[in-house]
């Protein structure tokens, strides 16, 4: 059985959770404050020494007042914090950890990217129940990985209310590389909007949130760059699709506040070190709805993990998070002075920001905020082919999702697919391709097995692994690309796929409708069937215009990358607009295992399905 551990920090007052720590139910609320991991002080070595063991992890969910970014807030707190409280977990022992439901709703917990009984996994209406306001629910299963993860609601909207905390699990042997400190960071957004209100604005008005559209000036820019009519034509086009070039994120700096473990840039969270030492961050993007740059500037990051896998070292000056992906990264700070750790909203209406510094009450300088980035022609190719398909979609008014759970979207009605979402593609974002078959493939990415598939771990072709995504310049800093991800060793089953499963990740911005293969969630008859053990390749084609995380519960997706035998695993795959992207799957998990986008109002709209392995 895990243990754990109730740490009171000497110098913050607050309170952290290790292992499988037992905590009474009002102990954290009764101060008030943010989890202790989130502190100035980080949690290094705090666990070494004068700690009373417990035999179990006591968490209670309810709502409360609490401050954030110095204004009054009711957020959902978990014992007393939002965010909740750091878990910590051994690798090779028992999880058990005891939730109770303080609030007037159902809720859940999901311990995201963990392997474990579909029964443990915490999804209303597709592994468990829900708990029940006022009930207890005890979570058991064996711990069988480590590094670094984190959990979240799977009920409602809870996740966007501050249902969300860092999960980390020590790993039973010898990591594959060394650190003198760690801290964890962990990303949110944060609204003061009721976050139905968020949902039924996005239903209401395409852009709503977005207040970033071109202006004269930059038209004018344009026609000095391009040429009048070049860009008369663009704007035509996309006039005529009824859309923006500058639609980047679906809710943006308008009402988030960017926020780095609880935290507000003005806040100025700081994370201890001394100079020489090599510090370990565990990065977490932990909000509902953006995707973050991260950089140190004066500090070269070295990436060592991927949504808690370790991989092989990659020195790099910026990494792109999507939602609910994680990162591990070493820097070795030489000298005595602070460095800002920088997070920057991809649409660039905002940023989260932290310092790492020698001394608390140091500051370094705030990098400057780099412009939107346009989307090019090739958002309107993915526009255009998802449009031919003539699949029908379907619409839901706000109030379809009170009260809700993730599986069950009820209540919508059926529309047509007109005037489709986003994209993430500026000029060079598809540069070599042939957009009519999404080709352009390399002799490697050409090799085929026995049964005529592609050979397992080579890159799927129309996948852009070499690439970050938009408004990054390449030629400006190393930014870390999927392509560079590379397991320490192949991974055990390493058959060859027996069959192949293409699904389309499919949407209509304009009514804020979002589907597989043309279907919402409430409009599919059955799950998604995988045989058990059986080996299998995921194909995931991105017909939108927007980034979308796909998220598998239960399993690991190898991302096939290009790497051979070493292609990384993860729990989490961002598709860029217009990608095809491919993942190797052993279906060992027998049950049934939530699969979905991990934006949290494209899930609620209907990008969700069940995976039932038997």
């Amino acid at each position: 059985m895990a243990r754990s551990s109730v740490i009171n920090h000497p110098l913050s007052r607050r309170q952290i959770l290790k292992g499988g720590a037992a905590l009474g139910l009002g102990s954290a609320a009764a101060l008030g404050l943010r989890p202790s991991w989130a502190s100035p002080w980080g949690q290094t070595n705090v666990y070494a020494k004068g700690i009373e063991e417990g035999p179990e992890v006591a968490l209670a969910i309810r709502r409360e007042s609490l401050d954030i970014d110095g204004k009054a807030a009711q957020p959902i707190s978990i014992n007393g914090t939002s965010p909740g409280p750091l878990i910590r977990l051994k690798e090779g022992q028992d999880a058990v950890l005891k939730v109770t439901n303080l609030l007037d709703e159902p809720t859940s917990i999901h311990w995201h990217g963990l392997i474990l009984p579909p029964g443990m996994d915490g999804v209303p209406g597709v592994s468990f129940a829900g708990i029940a306001p006022g009930e207890t629910f005890t979570y058991r299963f064996p711990v069988r990985q480590n590094g670094t993860y984190w959990y979240h609601s799977h009920s409602g909207v809870q996740e966007q209310l501050g249902h969300a905390g860092p999960l980390i699990i020590d790993a039973a042997g010898r990591e594959p590389f060394r650190y003198d400190r760690e801290h964890v960071l962990l990303l949110t957004d944060w609204t003061y909007e009721d976050p139905m209100a968020v949902f039924r604005n996005l239903k209401t008005a395409e852009g709503f949130y977005n207040f970033q559209e071109r202006t004269i000036a930059d038209f004018f820019a344009d026609v000095r760059e391009k040429g009048f009519a070049a860009t008369t034509e663009m704007r035509g086009m996309w006039a005529k699709m009824r859309m923006s070039s500058r639609d980047i994120a679906d809710v943006t700096g308008s009402t988030y506040t960017y926020l780095l473990n609880g935290h507000s840039p003005e806040e100025n969270w700081t994370a201890l070190f001394k100079a020489g030492e090599r510090v370990r961050l565990r990065v977490i993007n932990g909000s509902a709805m953006s995707y973050f740059d991260v950089r140190i500037p004066g500090l070269k990051m070295t990436v060592v993990a991927a949504d808690g896998q370790p991989v092989q070292p990659v020195p790099v000056d910026e990494f792109r998070i999507a939602v609910a992906e994680t990162y591990d990264v070493l820097v070795t700070p030489e000298d005595d002075t602070a460095y800002t750790l920088f997070a920057e909203s991809m649409d660039r209406s905002g940023y989260a920001r932290a310092t790492l510094a020698p001394r608390e009450g140091m500051a370094a300088e705030i990098p400057e905020r780099r412009q939107i980035a346009d989307r090019g022609m090739e958002a309107m190719l993915a526009h255009s082919m998802a449009g031919m398909k003539g699949m029908e979609h379907s619409g839901m008014g706000g109030s379809d999702m009170q009260g809700m759970d993730h599986s069950g979207m009820q209540g919508m009605d059926h529309s047509n697919m007109q005037g489709m979402d986003h994209s993430d593609m500026n000029g060079s974002d598809m540069q070599g391709m042939d957009h009519a078959n999404m080709q352009g493939m390399s002799g490697e990415q050409n090799r085929m097995n026995a049964n005529g598939m592609l050979a397992a771990g080579a890159a799927q072709p129309g996948s852009r692994y070499d690439q970050a995504g938009i408004g990054i310049d390449p030629d400006t800093r190393r930014v870390l690309v999927y392509r560079d991800l590379k397991a320490f060793t192949p991974w055990p089953d390493r058959r060859e796929p027996g069959r192949e499963l293409e699904l389309h990740l499919t949407g209509n911005m304009e009514r804020y409708i979002w589907s597989f293969d043309g279907k919402k969630f409430s409009e599919v008859t059955g799950p998604i069937h995988f045989e058990k053990d059986e080996r299998l390749r995921l194909i995931l084609i991105n017909d939108t215009m927007m980034e979308h995380p796909i998220h598998l519960h239960g399993m690991w997706m190898e991302l096939e990358n290009g790497q051979g035998e070493l292609i990384p695993r993860k729990h989490t795959l961002d598709v860029k607009p217009g990608e095809r992207v491919s993942a190797l799957i052993t279906a060992d998990a027998e049950g049934s295992w939530a699969f979905h986008c991990h934006l949290l109002y494209h899930m609620d709209a209907g990008m969700f399905r069940v995976v039932k392995v038997s």
